[in-house]
Order: C-alpha cells, then structure tokens, then sequence
C-alpha cells in the first residue's frame, strides 16, 4: 500500500493556488537597475506573525514613548529619563549620567551591540533583519495602515491595476497622508531625546523651536516616509550592508528559514490523482501561499537568498495550509544546514532523484533516520564563543559603572612662565586648575598638596591666606575652574625634585582624586 494512501484525509481538501509570482526569483537575477515591481503582501496569520506584532509594539512604544518618561534627579539636573543633552554634553539614562571623559562606556554599549548581533544571527540567522530592524518595523506598521486602507493582497492588487477613479484618488490620499503622519511622529520623537520634551513640543507647535529641530524632522520624516512607504524591500536588499555581511556569520549549525524539499518535492497540486497514478508526490501543493505573504517578494522554495530577511511569515502561511491537508507542519521551518543536508542525503536516490517515500516509515510517519532540531546545537563553540565576549563586555561595563567616581581633578601647569621667583627668593608655580562634580547636587570638595613639605598654596581670589587646603564650594553637575599658585621656600628647593600631589577629596562622600603634579625651579628638569 501506498504510504501517502494513510496520510491523506477521508475527503480531499481544496487548497486555493495564489496567483502569486517571486518577483526577486532566485532563478532569474533581474538587472541591477530594472524598474522596482511592487510587492502585495498577503497578511499572514500564525505565531510568528503574533511574535512580530509584540516586537513591533514593543519597539515602537519604546521609541515613541521614552522621551516623556520622568525621572527626579533633584533640582540641579533635568528630570527626563533618557536625554542627550548637547548643550551641557551630558548623556543621561534613568539613574546613569555619561559625562563626555566617559565615552568608553558608549563604546562598550557599541561593542555588546556587535557581538549580540554576530551571537544572534551565529544562532538564528537574520532574525534581527525580520523582527527588530527599525525597517522592519516600519514597514510593518506601513503595511498595516496600507492593508486597513486598500484592503489585503487582492483588493490591492487590483486597485493598483485599476484606472484611476476617485475611489482610488481617495483611498491613495489617505494612506499616504496617515503614512505622512507617521513620519512626522517619528522625526518628532527623535528630537525629543535630545531636549525636554514637553518644552520642546510646545515651541516647536508654537514655531519657537531651534531650526535644528525643524530641520531634523524634516529629514527624518522623508527618510521613514521613502524608505518605509516607497522603497520597503529595496532598502534590505540594495542600500543595507548586513544580507553580505550576515553570510560570514552562520554556518551548518545556524537556524535559517529553510524549504525542506527532502519532503515537499515532487510538488503537485493534485495529490490524489497523481498517488492513484502511482507517481511520487511530495508534500508541497504548490499553492504559492508562501510566496504571497513574502514581503521581500521571494520563493523560499528556491533556497536560501541574499533577499530573505528570516520574517518566517512563510513558515506560518504553509503551516495553515498543512493543517489544512492534514500533514505535519515543518515543510518550511527553521532548520539547520546540517540537519537538511543529512535529510537530503535520506531522500535522494542514487541517481540523485528526491523521492519522499524515503524519509517515511509504512506508516507513513516519519523515518527513525529523519534529523530534527535540537536546541543544543545553537549552544556551540562559536555562539558560546560570542556570548562570553557579550557577557564579559556587559559585565565590564557594569563594574566600571558602580566603581567610577563622581569626582575629577584636572590639572594644567602653566607653560609660561614654568616658575616666577619671588622677592624673598621663593619660587612660585601656577596651575590651570578644574574641579568636575559629576552628581547633581552642590557639594564642598576640599583640596589638597601632598609632598613637599613646606611647600604651600593659594588660589586666585580666596580670601583664605596661604596653606595645604583649601575648601572649595562647587556648583551641582559643573566643572569648577580656578587658578592655583604653588609656593616652595628658596632653601627647601630640594624638595622640588619628586614633585607633589594634588587631591580633591569629598570627604563626607568618600572619594577623591589625585593629580601628580611636577613642580620647576630654577635649573631644573623643565
């Protein structure tokens, strides 16, 4: 008996074949610079297309709503959670503030970002191109709004080829006007992380806003509108550098977007027929449903492309139609290279002829020797490898943050003159001297010479006579300059030879920090 006589249904279902063609086909490569033929999209259903709507509301509701996100950092300092302010040359984020001497740590986020991504695409290909890329995003929202508006993949369709009437006037002119607003609002969130948002709004509603932000808006607002509107696919495929670069990334264990032809092939939209004749039938009803929810415009049947952007849309649109004919799910799943190639070699015959009775038992489920995904295989040497620079990055980073001081010293001596000497025979040195509080709060900072001695200090416009220390009062989240004269009695020269240090000290605050500092006399090593 047949085994395909005890997989199929009592009553054959009538599965609808799309009119839907691959139009960045794998098999014929058009000219770089042939006209763009649109893509219609059919909307897909199923849990991958339920995870990308979380990710896209999620990642929007971040971007759109960050900016008005409060935070209390006490009355010195601004009170939004996430703000790069130019003019103070601060960043700020939640509870961290980044001054400009502290860029490494942005480096490091820099760093985290590169090797997350080389950890994700190692494990499961363009996942971040298909679910999380500003793109993707983007246009998914776009769609959404093009599906509400024109309806799904046929009425668009048809409304494309359709003369223009001013039901077709109407329906273009709202989607591209709600596109408009989208755009607006995204070149309008993006300026609202670089001032308090609330303020800015207002002046910008009310045409008081720098010229920067309008200008920023407006560059912000075509780009979204071109690139998620009007170019969609093209972006991914043309301007974007990751579809090359991703290819040095994965290998025969990576999780693509895979077409496991081992079982779909032959292909045939008249399974019964063709079973009755006694012909080998795959599992594939070549119905093009993949195909139609493609947004990239691709046939993953072809295999794996530069174009494929691993939404896994197709994944849920074959699976619905499996379900439909009573078949397993996974003719399009994710699949490593190893374990296809291994089916392959289960299914193929000697004269290279993919036949499906090879992979199945008699009772039509699937051979003992048929690869499956296991989980194991994404922890490997090269994705643990990239983890653990991640982890070692993020865990860096985390104890650079918690050990840092929120005090600096910095120190110039001047250059000329090196040294004055004085009527008494003393010699003086001056300093350009800076004290960095880094909190938002004013704070008494207590500066001090350790070395020399007998050596004492001044500092311009201190009533405080000469000596060791001085304390000094600081502004909150400032850097306090202030001139520093350094005086050694003629007969101590000697001590000038090691030089002295130079300390700050919040002493209530427990920290402090120190400058080495040279002091140049009369013969001296300048």
């Amino acid at each position: 008996m047949n085994i395909y006589n005890a997989l199929e249904p009592q009553k054959e279902t009538t599965i609808e074949r799309l009119d839907a063609e691959a139009v960045n086909s794998a098999k014929v490569r058009k000219p770089l610079y042939e006209k763009r033929r649109k893509i219609f999209p059919k909307r897909a259903e199923g849990q991958f297309r339920q995870f990308k709507w979380i990710v896209m509301l999620v990642t929007l509701g971040i971007y759109y709503l960050t900016p008005w996100i409060r935070w209390d950092r006490g009355a010195h300092a601004p009170d939004q959670a996430v703000l790069v302010d130019l003019a103070s040359r601060r960043f700020y984020f939640f509870f961290i503030e980044i001054w400009p001497q502290e860029f490494f740590f942005v480096a490091g986020l820099l760093v985290m970002a590169g090797f997350g991504l080389f950890l994700v695409t190692s494990a499961v290909g363009r996942a971040w191109c298909g679910y999380a890329c500003p793109q993707t995003v983007w246009v998914d929202l776009f769609l959404v709004v093009e599906r509400a508006i024109e309806g799904d993949r046929n009425a668009r369709m048809k409304l494309d080829a359709g003369p223009w009437t001013l039901e077709k006037l109407r329906k273009r002119f709202a989607k591209h006007i709600v596109w408009l607003a989208i755009a607006v609002a995204t070149g309008g969130a993006w300026i609202f992380y670089f001032a308090d948002a609330p303020t800015l709004l207002k002046n910008f509603v009310t045409v008081n806003a720098p010229p920067v932000a309008y200008i920023t808006v407006a560059v912000l607002t075509a780009t979204t509108y071109v690139f998620g509107g009007l170019m969609r696919e093209q972006v991914c495929t043309y301007m974007c550098p990751w579809p090359r670069i991703q290819a040095a990334m994965v290998d025969e264990s990576s999780l693509v977007v895979t077409y496991n032809d081992w079982r779909g092939e032959p292909r045939s939209r008249h399974a019964k027929k063709a079973i009755a004749a006694g012909e080998s039938v795959g599992d594939c009803v070549d119905c093009n449903a993949c195909v139609a929810v493609c947004p990239m415009g691709i046939d993953i049947r072809d295999g794996q492309q530069l174009e494929c952007i691993t939404c896994a849309l197709c994944i849920d649109a074959c699976d619905s139609v499996m379900d439909k004919i009573g078949k397993e799910r996974g003719l399009i799943a994710y699949a490593t290279l190893s374990d296809y190639a291994a089916n392959m070699a289960i299914a193929t015959d000697s004269e290279g002829t993919i036949d499906p009775a090879r992979v199945r038992k008699a009772d039509g489920n699937f051979s003992d020797k048929v690869q499956h995904f296991n989980w194991r295989v994404v922890f490997r040497p090269r994705t643990m490898f990239y983890l653990a620079i991640w982890t070692l990055a993020g865990i860096g980073l985390i104890f650079a943050l918690v050990s840092r001081d929120r005090l600096g010293l910095n120190v110039i001596h001047d250059r000329n003159p090196q040294y004055v000497i004085e009527s008494d025979g003393s010699v003086r040195n001056g300093y350009e001297v800076k004290l960095l509080n880094m909190i938002p709060e004013p704070r008494i900072i207590t500066l001090s010479i350790e070395g020399m001695p007998n050596a004492t200090m001044r500092i311009a416009g201190h009533e405080s006579a000469d000596g060791r220390h001085f304390n000094i009062p600081v502004s909150p989240d400032k850097v306090t300059a202030m001139k520093v004269f350094v005086t050694l009695p003629k007969e101590f020269g000697a001590e000038a030879v090691d030089g002295f240090r130079l300390v700050a000290e919040d002493r209530p605050g427990n920290e402090h920090s120190g400058y080495e500092a040279n002091f140049n006399v009369p013969g001296g090593t300048r």
